[in-house]
């Protein structure tokens, strides 16, 4: 049963992937910035959390939170880099339906970057069409806005 459509499309889940900040040896600065930016702009965060770098864990978090609780964005901030550990991007591409930049079912996934200052600048230049793209996905059938 679907929600209501607002509410719905404004569930939000923070995910920061981090091996330190899952083992508790570091703060989770860009997950904090990420929440107070999004609870600004009327984004429900219901729920954020701290996962290791691991491709199955990330899987069935990001599978758990679309297609069993409902979620209609999900924000990963962490594990984006270039170093072996970092694996966010393919967890991501394995479990999406399309690279639009990252859709499962009814659901938005976004990989930020780990760092606070990256993290927000890259959300800053996507937050102002989250919402329309939101409405989208759950399949608003108006004209986009002509410009």
């Amino acid at each position: 049963m679907l929600m209501d459509q607002e509410k719905f499309s404004r569930k939000t889940a923070i995910i920061t992937v981090s091996d330190r900040g899952a083992r508790g040896e570091r703060e989770d600065k860009s997950g904090r910035v990420l929440r107070e930016r999004l609870s600004a702009a009327g984004f429900d965060i219901s729920y954020q959390n701290v996962i290791p770098d691991e491709i199955e864990e990330i899987r069935e978090v990001l599978i758990d939170l679309s297609d069993q609780k409902h979620f209609a964005l999900i924000l990963t901030t962490g594990g984006t880099g270039v170093s072996p550990r970092d694996v966010t991007p393919e967890a991501t591409l394995s479990v999406i339906d399309r690279a639009v930049p990252g859709i499962r079912g009814r659901c938005l996934i976004v990989n930020l970057p780990g760092s606070p200052k990256g993290a927000m600048e890259n959300l800053e230049i996507i937050l102002r069409a989250l919402p329309h793209a939101l409405d989208k996905i759950l399949g608003d059938p108006s004209d986009c806005a002509q410009g």
